[in-house]
């Protein structure tokens, strides 16, 4: 009998229903179709933390591991191929507008949001609330932590940016070097199908990752969303969606000539991921490989890709907008326009500096909070479910970078085709005329 062989995606997605199920399950008074599950005799979440939990941190190593050398590789070999340093800073220059402009309509769309349900917001207790925020950094800091110091800090910590920045001034100096580099770009070229190979081995235990990730989630936080603070999380899926489906199809659609609907089908392996991981980072081999398939360029996605795993945060924007609206509205406070402005404008700033891993967007809303004034206590109200929100706004993140990919890769190679185009049509003239003369 012919073996009926699953795609990816639909594993995927069966892992993640499983993963549920089993989180559900493992719940204190869990309820299946009204009838309530008994507890085991053991504790549930303890086994699921100790037995399951670790296997999906297994596969989520597995690929941070591969991460690094594939980003740093296909970087380098796609600034090597464009074989000029002014198409590589054009490229550049275009992904950061293209980010900065999706994350100022991704706060704008958040604030919105909460602001139209903010009357429906439940008041909680404001008594025993403790926060600590982190120290942020000054800009000028921020910039400077871009620059390794040395060659291979960037590759022991995983500092995607550093690694983002080695992999320019390395592949510029191939360029400038010329013929005497083509042993050094055959090597470079040879070790990245290798890694290549690798992140499909590891990506194919997808399913598996996602189950083991996404139970403990379930089980742990399943009674707290249920509860008061259900309604700011619908209110920052809404417009997570929103985001999601009209701004992304807008830019696909308009800029990177492709159909939507192509574009979010072929996104759905790395979208469950993302949701299950709530990471960017160990999302980001399986959205180079989405990415590729809905028609980025190799070179244009792995450059995109990687420094939109560090600095494109619409989720987390989304996420910043929703949660300030919703601390002010606990706290009786209205915001002013100014205050909307300044939020708006601290978040696409601040969402730059946010690291690509489960979490960061907490320190980021201190910030937030801090520059128009609110309490950072309030954090405290929605720390508790900061998984569930972060789970979401993983989501928006990895899309917006695959949807800039696509775009900029149109927008880099629509000069290329309007000569293409140009040299047809008078082609096609000079036949005309020939028959014409002939006749």
């Amino acid at each position: 009998m012919k073996k009926i062989k699953i795609a990816l995606p639909f594993q995927i997605l069966i892992g993640l229903g499983l993963g549920i199920l089993l989180g559900i399950i493992c719940m204190e008074n869990a309820k299946i179709g009204g009838v309530v599950v008994p507890n085991l005799k053991f504790n549930n979440l303890e086994f699921l933390n100790t037995y399951i939990k670790p296997l999906g941190n297994i596969f989520l190593n597995l690929l941070k591991f591969i991460v690094v050398p594939v980003v740093f590789l296909s970087m380098l070999e796609g600034i090597i191929s464009m074989s000029d340093i002014k198409k590589v800073m054009s490229l550049g220059v275009r992904t950061i507008i293209f980010y900065l402009a999706t994350t100022c309509i991704a706060i704008i769309i958040g604030l919105s949001i909460a602001e139209f349900f903010r009357n429906h917001f439940e008041l909680l207790s404001m008594t025993g609330l403790t926060y600590t925020a982190s120290e942020g950094k000054h800009f000028m800091n921020v910039i400077v932590d871009f620059f390794p110091s040395n060659i291979l800090s960037p590759f022991v910590n995983a500092n995607m940016i550093q690694i983002i920045v080695t992999s320019l001034f390395v592949g510029f100096g191939i360029i400038i070097v010329g013929k005497n580099a083509e042993p050094i770009k055959t090597l470079i070229n040879s070790l990245n199908e290798i890694f290549v190979q690798i992140m499909e081995l590891i990506i194919a235990l997808s399913p598996l990752g996602v189950f083991c990730l996404i139970s403990p989630v379930v089980a742990e936080n399943g009674p707290k969303v249920i509860g008061s603070l259900a309604f700011v999380i619908f209110v920052a899926y809404l417009a997570y969606i929103l985001h999601i489906f009209i701004t992304y199809s807008i830019m696909v659609g308009g800029i990177g000539k492709v159909n939507p609907i192509k574009f979010f089908k072929t996104m759905v392996p790395a979208m469950i991921f993302a949701f299950s991981s709530a990471s960017s980072v160990g999302t980001l081999p399986i959205n180079l490989e989405c990415a590729n398939k809905i028609g980025a360029r190799k070179e244009v996605a792995s450059f995109v890709l990687s420094l939109g795993a560090t600095i494109n945060m619409d989720g987390t924007a989304i996420y910043q907008g929703v949660c300030t609206v919703f601390i002010a509205a606990c706290f009786g406070i209205n915001l002013t326009f100014h205050q909307i402005i300044t939020i708006v404008i601290t978040a696409t700033i601040a969402s730059i500096g946010t690291a690509g891993v489960p979490g960061a967007g907490v320190v980021m809303l201190a910030m937030v909070l801090q520059s128009v004034g609110l309490p950072v206590e309030g954090i405290a109200l929605v720390y508790g479910v900061d998984r569930i929100f972060d789970m979401g706004r993983t989501v928006v993140n990895i899309t917006g970078d695959s949807a800039c990919a696509v775009c900029v890769s149109k927008m880099t190679e629509t000069p290329k085709r309007l000569l293409k185009n140009a040299k047809i049509t008078a082609k096609s003239k000079k036949v005309t005329a020939k028959r014409a003369k002939r006749k």
